[in-house]
């Protein structure tokens, strides 16, 4: 990811701004303000504002005036009783927002979660950068035999080869015409007087999906907890995921003791259904049990063995 000497310089001069406030802040995501965080090959996030941190949450769920008084042991186990009953609206006290740059195709992933407050660089206004996702050979791999929506084998050799050459292409290809049809330079003057330049609004529509684009995106403590479980789940689409995992990074610099739970009671925990739940009690009681006789489809009946490890 490079940065320009222009966002460098306002990078520069918002760290180097100081306020003073009485609200709580945490000292470990106050250093992590306004830093890209890298993430694929030109995309980044990064933490732009904040409110609440672990004490909001506690203060929302007892209703206290103040920070109160209670051991911190006291609250760490009031927010793993939150986490574990799924009481959801202490959570939704804390805030964050964030400045992401990423691929087109990653934002029409994203933008599926709809609990969240939203506003996207316009190319009705603004000509989109030449900068395109080109996925590492690691992550190129060909359609999975067995999920329609995974990957399969990474290619390799010529195969490989021919495929980051048709996608580098395409997108120069494609943006060289966008180009053209703007008839524009990068500060908005025409570059040829003789034609006018088609309307960015129409001009747009050419660009490829790997065109990156940026936003804003802000979200309450719940819903971010509720994007992080499905976005940094290991069958979650690489690209996103790389965004999720740089998340869970200022997640657990914010509130370390809610990301404790939410890593104990939804990113590392499993959920059986009351057929599953019925078969583990059989098998504890020392009884055989096969997919025959379980009850279970074989999609089910595999992945409880894999969660119980005798797949």
């Amino acid at each position: 990811m490079e940065l320009t000497e222009a966002q460098r310089a306002e990078l520069s001069e918002a760290r180097a701004a100081r306020a003073e406030t009485r609200r709580p802040t945490v000292p470990a995501l106050e250093a992590m303000l306004f830093e890209p965080i890298p993430v694929l090959d030109h995309g980044f996030l990064r933490v732009v504002d904040y409110m609440g941190d672990d004490g909001a949450v506690v203060q929302a769920a007892r209703v206290s005036y103040g920070r109160g008084t209670r051991a911190a042991n006291e609250d760490r186990g009031l927010i793993r009783y939150l986490m574990r009953h799924r009481h959801s609206t202490p959570f939704e006290m804390c805030e964050i927002k964030y400045h992401v740059k990423l691929p087109i195709f990653v934002a029409r992933q994203w933008i599926r979660h709809r609990t969240a407050n939203v506003n996207e660089y316009s190319a009705r206004y603004s000509v989109m950068d030449r900068e395109f996702y080109i996925p590492a050979p690691a992550h190129l791999a060909a359609q999975s035999a067995v999920n329609r929506q995974g990957r399969g084998a990474v290619l390799e050799g010529a195969e490989a080869e021919a495929v980051l050459r048709l996608l580098r292409e395409d997108a120069q290809r494609n943006y060289d015409h966008y180009a053209w049809m703007l008839n524009e330079d990068e500060a908005g003057q025409p570059l040829d007087e003789a034609r006018s330049g088609l309307a960015r609004e129409l001009a747009r529509m050419n660009l490829t999906l790997n065109t990156y684009t940026q936003w804003y995106w802000k979200t309450d403590l719940h819903n971010l907890f509720h994007f992080l479980s499905l976005r940094a789940d290991a069958h979650a689409q690489y690209e996103i995921r790389a965004y999720a995992e740089a998340m869970l990074r200022t997640v657990e610099a914010w509130v370390p003791l809610c990301f404790e739970a939410f890593r104990d009671y939804r990113m590392g925990a499993v959920t059986l259904s009351a057929q599953m739940l019925g078969l583990v009690r059989r098998m504890l009681a020392g009884e055989a049990v096969t997919q025959e006789a379980s009850g279970l489809s074989k999609r089910e009946w595999r992945e409880l063995m894999e969660v119980l490890g005798r797949g």
